[in-house]
């Protein structure tokens, strides 16, 4: 009963739709900022083909799309409030699966192609890179959105 305790954050004021839609419109296009730079490694610098350039930016999308959850989750920084464990083992789960389909049976009959190391490298450097920089901003959104340090809505109590 601890653990769920301490996974339960009070909400202590609201957030108006007007700061959420601020908030999407500048974190959301973000991920597509970075998709242009790693189509141009993938398609030039690393010479991928078609499949091998699909399976590349499926595996980025996938793996970005997941973790930055734990980015967006909370206020503070990510590594400040641990997520709770069915969220952590679910995007764990998610992200070994997309990492590991090329190289299966069921990725080959999806299209996809098994990628080189130095492709998985170069992936490593972009999603970390686009994770630390969505922390930055979301951390000066919020102190914009949320001057008074606190985030949520009235009451509720929410789950990570």
């Amino acid at each position: 009963m601890a653990r769920e305790a301490a996974d339960i954050v009070l909400l202590e004021t609201r957030l108006d739709s007007n700061g959420i839609r601020r908030f999407m419109l500048i974190i959301g296009p973000l991920s597509s900022i970075f998709d242009f730079p790693t189509f141009a490694v993938l398609l030039k610098g690393f010479g991928c083909g078609e499949t091998a350039f699909q399976t590349g930016w499926f595996v980025e999308s996938l793996v970005t799309q997941v973790l930055v959850l734990f980015i967006i989750r909370t206020r503070g920084r990510a590594w400040s409030n641990r997520p709770s464990m069915p969220l952590t083992v679910t995007a764990i789960v998610v992200v070994i699966i997309g990492a590991t389909l090329p190289y299966t049976g069921l990725g080959a009959r999806l299209g996809m192609a098994p990628l080189p190391g130095s492709v998985f490298v170069f992936l490593v450097a972009v999603v970390t890179t686009y994770l630390g920089l969505v922390e930055i901003i979301k951390e000066k959104l919020m102190s914009r959105l949320l001057p008074d340090g606190k985030a949520g809505a009235t009451g509720v109590a929410a789950t990570t």
